[in-house]
């Protein structure tokens, strides 16, 4: 089989060697779902269990890597989990593991690819070893795995191992790119909020944070306002080489991932299926929802507060002057004064008439104009938009006040009843998030 020409100069320019996929199947695929994991055996079972019941007329066109990934520093535990985890697999992939569940996951007919990024001579480097090494590294074998003669979209699925998934996810995934011809987009996600004790209240305060901050971008009129979960992204194999792939960032390397995508690309949302993500605590990564839920746990800080809503309406403006048409520096900076002086202040900070001068230089048109006005103005830049709104004039407030002003500029009703000036009790935490989740689809 031979690799397209965008794909070979892809691997050949930007892919690591001295890895490679073991399976037990020659055939190639349409699909492919990137499971990076570190001392996540009990986690790999449970996804996989969770995978095994979708559909199983896609998984002849669907391959499951597990990129099984250590720095060679890494403590003797972590080794010794992702060992079990390579014997699992490899048990699987050579069907000679007896236990119930191996059973059904090879009766399902789904196949299993290993990547044994952790033993000995194979561990990932120190200086940049991390998840988004691993993503990349399973990413980028699995263009060499591609069925190039199909018809089909050619598929990146990333998600993490210590998730479940409805059991539509695979059927929807395929047909949303395929039937509506889809670069790159995010599935639905949920975190289990069933429980009444403090790590359910610490999940849903961090969902509020991810679903109100999408929100508010919505609200703004931001091209990137997407959430930005590692677990829930996806993209065709050419949009995935038209923006050099995966980055080795250790951490937040979903957020710029999806950045890159969204700067030449839509980003779609996929509502119809659902990834579950775990809602524990985490040394993986030095922030997200393992760190989140670990400093909720700690009660070192207040975490009943978000954005104040008033610096959503701030950018809402911002981007209604900015995405007008002008090759005028002063026009922009003029209008960053009207709208606030923070804004204008912001500006100068980021040195945006140095910025502006270069994208008019690289602009020959409208079209590229705008396109690279959404690349300085990127999710990242947007971000420090909002913080610095929030560290100078409008600090953050309580959640709740926050998402009832939000949803009321939205023209959303919210029937929730709740005391003013309190926390409110647990159920009516999780109306809120029910709100907030029924508003993202």
């Amino acid at each position: 089989m031979n690799l397209p020409n965008n794909a070979l100069k892809y691997l050949n320019k930007y892919s690591f060697s001295g890895w490679e996929v073991e399976t037990n199947q020659t055939k190639l695929f349409n699909n492919a779902i990137v499971i990076p994991a570190i001392s996540e055996f009990e986690n790999i079972k449970n996804s996989l269990a969770s995978l095994s019941n979708n559909d199983r007329k896609y998984f002849n066109s669907t391959i499951v890597l597990f990129v099984i990934n250590n720095p060679v520093s890494a403590d003797s535990d972590v080794k010794s989990d992702n060992l079990k985890s390579i014997e699992f697999l490899q048990g699987i992939i050579n069907k000679k593991n007896t236990d119930v569940l191996s059973s059904v996951i090879i009766n399902s007919g789904i196949t299993i690819g290993l990547v044994d990024a952790s033993t000995k001579g194979k561990e990932l480097p120190d200086n940049i070893g991390g998840v988004g090494m691993a993503r990349k590294i399973g990413m980028d074998l699995a263009l060499s795995i591609f069925d190039y003669d199909s018809p089909a979209k050619k598929i990146l699925i990333c998600t993490d191992a210590d998730c479940t998934f409805e059991e539509n996810y695979l059927s929807e995934l395929v047909s949303n790119f395929n039937k509506k011809n889809q670069s790159a987009a995010v599935v639905n996600f949920k975190h289990d909020i069933s429980g009444e004790g403090e790590n359910t209240k610490a999940i849903i305060c961090y969902e509020y944070y991810l679903r109100y901050y999408v929100f508010g971008l919505k609200y703004s009129g931001s091209p990137f306002a997407f959430h930005t979960i590692g677990s829930t992204m996806s993209c065709d194999f050419e949009s995935y080489i038209k923006v050099e792939g995966m980055n080795k960032r250790k951490a937040a390397e979903d957020f710029y991932f999806l950045e890159k995508l969204a700067k030449q690309f839509k980003v779609e949302k996929i509502c119809s299926t659902t990834v579950y993500p775990s809602d524990r605590g985490s040394w993986r990564v030095p922030f997200g929802t393992g760190q989140r839920v670990k400093r909720f746990l700690s009660k070192t800080q207040n975490e009943y507060l978000l954005y104040n809503p008033q610096n959503f309406e701030l950018l809402k403006k911002w981007n209604e002057a900015f995405y007008k048409n002008s090759d005028l520096i002063s026009y922009y900076l003029d209008s960053a004064e009207t709208i606030h002086p923070e804004i204008h202040r912001f500006l100068i900070k980021q040195e945006f008439d140095r910025a502006f001068s270069k994208i008019l230089n690289q602009s020959a048109s409208e079209q590229q104009l705008n396109k690279q006005k959404k690349s300085w103005f990127n999710g990242f830049m947007t971000l420090k938009f909002i913080h610095h709104l929030r560290d100078t004039v409008n600090p953050n407030i309580d959640s709740f006040e926050a998402i009832d002003i939000l949803i009321e500029k939205m023209g959303i009703s919210c029937n929730i009843k709740r005391e003013k000036g309190i926390i409110p009790e647990l159920a009516i935490q999780k109306e809120y998030l029910e709100l907030l989740r029924q508003i993202d689809n």
